[in-house]
Protein backbone atom coordinates (compact mmCIF):
# COMPACT_ATOMS: atom_id res chain seq x y z
CA UNK A 1 0.00 0.00 0.00
CA UNK A 2 1.97 2.84 -0.97
CA UNK A 3 1.17 5.50 1.03
CA UNK A 4 2.11 9.58 0.18
CA UNK A 5 4.53 10.39 2.75
CA UNK A 6 2.78 13.32 4.63
CA UNK A 7 -0.38 11.51 5.30
CA UNK A 8 -0.26 10.98 9.53
CA UNK A 9 -0.50 7.71 10.87
CA UNK A 10 -1.89 6.73 13.97
CA UNK A 11 -2.08 3.65 16.00
CA UNK A 12 -5.01 2.80 18.24
CA UNK A 13 -4.82 -0.46 20.16
CA UNK A 14 -7.99 -2.36 20.96
CA UNK A 15 -9.75 -0.12 17.69
CA UNK A 16 -12.37 -2.71 16.87
CA UNK A 17 -15.31 -1.58 19.20
CA UNK A 18 -15.93 0.58 21.86
CA UNK A 19 -14.17 3.90 22.97
CA UNK A 20 -11.11 2.90 20.75
CA UNK A 21 -13.34 2.26 17.42
CA UNK A 22 -14.61 5.89 18.00
CA UNK A 23 -11.58 7.40 18.18
CA UNK A 24 -10.21 5.63 15.25
CA UNK A 25 -13.00 7.27 13.50
CA UNK A 26 -12.47 10.43 14.76
CA UNK A 27 -8.88 10.70 13.85
CA UNK A 28 -9.57 9.35 10.18
CA UNK A 29 -12.29 12.06 9.89
CA UNK A 30 -9.32 14.77 11.07
CA UNK A 31 -7.16 13.05 8.28
CA UNK A 32 -4.85 10.41 10.04
CA UNK A 33 -4.58 7.07 8.26
CA UNK A 34 -5.57 4.76 10.92
CA UNK A 35 -4.26 1.22 11.92
CA UNK A 36 -6.50 -0.79 13.73
CA UNK A 37 -4.75 -2.93 16.67
CA UNK A 38 -6.86 -5.67 17.86
CA UNK A 39 -6.45 -9.31 18.89
CA UNK A 40 -9.52 -10.87 16.88
CA UNK A 41 -8.93 -11.16 12.99
CA UNK A 42 -12.88 -11.14 12.41
CA UNK A 43 -13.63 -8.21 14.55
CA UNK A 44 -10.39 -6.59 12.90
CA UNK A 45 -11.38 -6.57 9.72
CA UNK A 46 -15.16 -6.32 9.97
CA UNK A 47 -13.58 -2.79 12.42
CA UNK A 48 -11.52 -1.82 9.28
CA UNK A 49 -14.45 -2.11 6.74
CA UNK A 50 -16.53 0.20 8.89
CA UNK A 51 -14.25 2.36 8.90
CA UNK A 52 -13.03 2.84 5.48
CA UNK A 53 -17.11 2.26 4.71
CA UNK A 54 -16.73 5.58 6.18
CA UNK A 55 -14.47 7.40 4.26
CA UNK A 56 -11.33 6.53 6.72
CA UNK A 57 -7.81 5.41 5.44
CA UNK A 58 -7.41 2.12 7.61
CA UNK A 59 -5.75 -1.02 8.06
CA UNK A 60 -5.97 -3.63 10.47
CA UNK A 61 -2.46 -4.94 12.62
CA UNK A 62 -2.69 -8.14 14.65
CA UNK A 63 -2.38 -6.90 17.97
CA UNK A 64 -1.85 -8.96 21.64
CA UNK A 65 -0.62 -6.44 24.39
CA UNK A 66 0.28 -8.92 26.64
CA UNK A 67 2.48 -11.02 24.20
CA UNK A 68 6.08 -9.38 23.33
CA UNK A 69 6.06 -11.18 19.76
CA UNK A 70 2.76 -9.72 18.67
CA UNK A 71 4.01 -6.20 19.83
CA UNK A 72 7.47 -6.73 18.25
CA UNK A 73 5.39 -8.14 14.99
CA UNK A 74 2.85 -4.95 14.95
CA UNK A 75 5.62 -2.72 15.13
CA UNK A 76 7.63 -4.29 12.09
CA UNK A 77 3.92 -4.46 10.55
CA UNK A 78 3.55 -0.79 10.54
CA UNK A 79 6.84 0.47 9.79
CA UNK A 80 6.61 -1.48 6.60
CA UNK A 81 3.00 0.00 5.70
CA UNK A 82 3.60 3.84 6.91
CA UNK A 83 7.56 4.21 8.15
CA UNK A 84 6.41 6.04 10.61
CA UNK A 85 3.96 6.47 13.53
CA UNK A 86 2.67 9.78 14.20
CA UNK A 87 0.20 8.80 17.14
CA UNK A 88 0.14 6.18 19.50
CA UNK A 89 -3.36 5.89 21.66
CA UNK A 90 -2.82 2.96 24.05
CA UNK A 91 -6.74 2.28 24.39
CA UNK A 92 -6.48 -1.67 24.95
CA UNK A 93 -8.11 -2.28 28.64
CA UNK A 94 -9.82 -4.49 30.53
CA UNK A 95 -11.43 -4.51 33.43
CA UNK A 96 -10.80 -8.16 35.03
CA UNK A 97 -13.52 -10.33 36.47
CA UNK A 98 -15.11 -9.15 39.96
CA UNK A 99 -17.06 -12.14 40.97
CA UNK A 100 -16.98 -13.65 44.44
CA UNK A 101 -15.70 -11.08 45.67
CA UNK A 102 -12.22 -11.13 43.29
CA UNK A 103 -11.79 -7.42 43.33
CA UNK A 104 -12.72 -6.85 47.01
CA UNK A 105 -9.11 -5.94 48.81
CA UNK A 106 -9.63 -8.00 51.97
CA UNK A 107 -10.71 -11.22 49.16
CA UNK A 108 -8.34 -10.23 46.34
CA UNK A 109 -7.56 -12.33 43.51
CA UNK A 110 -4.02 -11.78 43.01
CA UNK A 111 -4.37 -13.61 39.28
CA UNK A 112 -6.93 -11.03 38.25
CA UNK A 113 -4.79 -8.53 39.41
CA UNK A 114 -1.59 -9.88 37.48
CA UNK A 115 -4.11 -10.27 34.32
CA UNK A 116 -5.51 -6.81 34.84
CA UNK A 117 -1.66 -5.17 34.83
CA UNK A 118 -0.35 -7.01 32.16
CA UNK A 119 -2.78 -5.40 29.82
CA UNK A 120 -3.95 -2.16 31.19
CA UNK A 121 -0.21 -1.07 32.47
CA UNK A 122 2.73 -3.78 31.23
CA UNK A 123 0.86 -3.82 27.73
CA UNK A 124 0.91 0.17 27.77
CA UNK A 125 4.69 -0.64 28.17
CA UNK A 126 5.42 -2.89 25.52
CA UNK A 127 3.56 -1.60 23.01
CA UNK A 128 4.90 2.03 23.82
CA UNK A 129 8.66 0.83 23.70
CA UNK A 130 8.00 -1.54 20.50
CA UNK A 131 6.74 2.09 18.27
CA UNK A 132 8.96 4.55 20.04
CA UNK A 133 11.44 4.09 17.40
CA UNK A 134 8.98 4.64 14.61
CA UNK A 135 7.22 8.26 16.78
CA UNK A 136 10.72 9.27 16.69
CA UNK A 137 10.74 9.70 12.75
CA UNK A 138 7.42 11.54 12.91
CA UNK A 139 7.62 15.50 13.46
CA UNK A 140 5.11 15.89 16.37
CA UNK A 141 4.80 12.27 17.94
CA UNK A 142 1.87 11.97 20.27
CA UNK A 143 1.16 9.31 22.84
CA UNK A 144 -2.01 9.14 24.55
CA UNK A 145 -2.55 6.62 27.35
CA UNK A 146 -6.66 5.47 28.02
CA UNK A 147 -6.88 5.77 32.39
CA UNK A 148 -10.03 6.33 34.28
CA UNK A 149 -10.78 8.79 37.02
CA UNK A 150 -11.37 5.50 38.94
CA UNK A 151 -7.54 5.47 39.18
CA UNK A 152 -7.90 8.70 40.98
CA UNK A 153 -6.85 8.77 44.44
CA UNK A 154 -8.36 12.30 45.12
CA UNK A 155 -11.81 11.63 43.22
CA UNK A 156 -12.32 7.51 44.40
CA UNK A 157 -14.90 7.30 42.14
CA UNK A 158 -17.20 3.84 40.60
CA UNK A 159 -17.30 0.97 42.81
CA UNK A 160 -14.35 -0.78 44.74
CA UNK A 161 -12.42 -3.03 41.85
CA UNK A 162 -8.82 -2.96 43.67
CA UNK A 163 -7.19 -5.00 40.53
CA UNK A 164 -8.86 -2.22 38.02
CA UNK A 165 -8.36 1.09 40.06
CA UNK A 166 -5.07 0.73 40.91
CA UNK A 167 -3.89 -0.56 37.49
CA UNK A 168 -5.36 2.94 36.39
CA UNK A 169 -3.17 4.75 39.08
CA UNK A 170 0.13 2.85 38.22
CA UNK A 171 -0.65 3.77 34.27
CA UNK A 172 -0.68 7.36 35.63
CA UNK A 173 2.14 7.52 37.02
CA UNK A 174 4.25 5.65 34.22
CA UNK A 175 2.50 8.39 32.13
CA UNK A 176 4.41 10.96 34.39
CA UNK A 177 8.00 8.75 34.17
CA UNK A 178 7.45 8.75 30.29
CA UNK A 179 6.48 12.32 29.76
CA UNK A 180 9.97 13.19 32.48
CA UNK A 181 12.63 11.01 30.42
CA UNK A 182 11.10 12.33 27.30
CA UNK A 183 10.85 16.01 28.60
CA UNK A 184 13.85 17.01 25.55
CA UNK A 185 11.88 15.41 22.96
CA UNK A 186 9.27 15.91 20.35
CA UNK A 187 7.43 12.83 21.72
CA UNK A 188 4.23 14.41 24.11
CA UNK A 189 2.55 11.86 26.43
CA UNK A 190 -0.13 12.43 28.33
CA UNK A 191 -3.33 10.40 30.17
CA UNK A 192 -6.84 10.44 29.89
CA UNK A 193 -10.24 9.78 31.27
CA UNK A 194 -12.90 9.39 28.61
CA UNK A 195 -16.39 9.14 31.41
CA UNK A 196 -18.50 6.66 31.99
CA UNK A 197 -19.04 5.83 28.49
CA UNK A 198 -22.16 3.03 27.19
CA UNK A 199 -19.70 0.48 25.64
CA UNK A 200 -19.84 -3.62 26.51
CA UNK A 201 -17.25 -2.69 28.91
CA UNK A 202 -19.86 -0.75 31.08
CA UNK A 203 -23.01 -3.33 29.99
CA UNK A 204 -24.19 0.00 27.28
CA UNK A 205 -25.71 1.57 30.95
CA UNK A 206 -23.70 4.60 30.50
CA UNK A 207 -24.54 8.21 29.73
CA UNK A 208 -22.03 9.04 27.55
CA UNK A 209 -21.62 8.22 23.83
CA UNK A 210 -18.20 6.49 22.55
CA UNK A 211 -17.57 9.78 20.35
CA UNK A 212 -17.84 11.64 23.20
CA UNK A 213 -15.99 9.55 25.13
CA UNK A 214 -13.07 9.52 22.46
CA UNK A 215 -12.91 13.28 22.04
CA UNK A 216 -9.90 14.17 24.90
CA UNK A 217 -8.05 11.70 23.40
CA UNK A 218 -8.53 13.06 19.56
CA UNK A 219 -7.85 16.54 21.36
CA UNK A 220 -4.53 14.87 23.02
CA UNK A 221 -3.38 13.12 19.63
CA UNK A 222 -2.77 16.26 18.02
CA UNK A 223 -2.07 18.73 20.42
CA UNK A 224 0.27 21.61 19.48
CA UNK A 225 4.25 21.40 20.30
CA UNK A 226 3.80 23.07 23.37
CA UNK A 227 0.98 21.20 24.61
CA UNK A 228 0.68 19.55 28.16
CA UNK A 229 3.35 16.88 28.93
CA UNK A 230 2.65 14.00 31.66
CA UNK A 231 -1.23 14.89 32.76
CA UNK A 232 -4.26 13.39 33.17
CA UNK A 233 -6.96 15.44 31.17
CA UNK A 234 -11.06 14.96 30.96
CA UNK A 235 -12.98 17.46 28.58
CA UNK A 236 -13.21 19.37 31.79
CA UNK A 237 -9.59 20.10 31.92
CA UNK A 238 -6.82 18.37 34.57
CA UNK A 239 -8.40 15.28 36.49
CA UNK A 240 -6.87 15.74 40.40
CA UNK A 241 -5.23 12.46 41.10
Amino acid sequence: MGRVNDTKTALVTGANKGIGFAIAQGLGAIGFTVAVGARDDGRREEAVARLRAGGVDAFGVALDVTSDGSVAEAAAAIEETAGRLDVLVNNAGISGRADGGAQEPTTLDLDVVRTVLDTNVFGVVRVTNAMLPLLRRAASPRIVNMSSSMGSLALQPGPVLAAYAPSKSMLNGITTQYARQLADTHVIVNACCPGYVATDFTGFAAPRTPEQGAAIAIRLATLPDDGPRGGFFDDDGVVPW
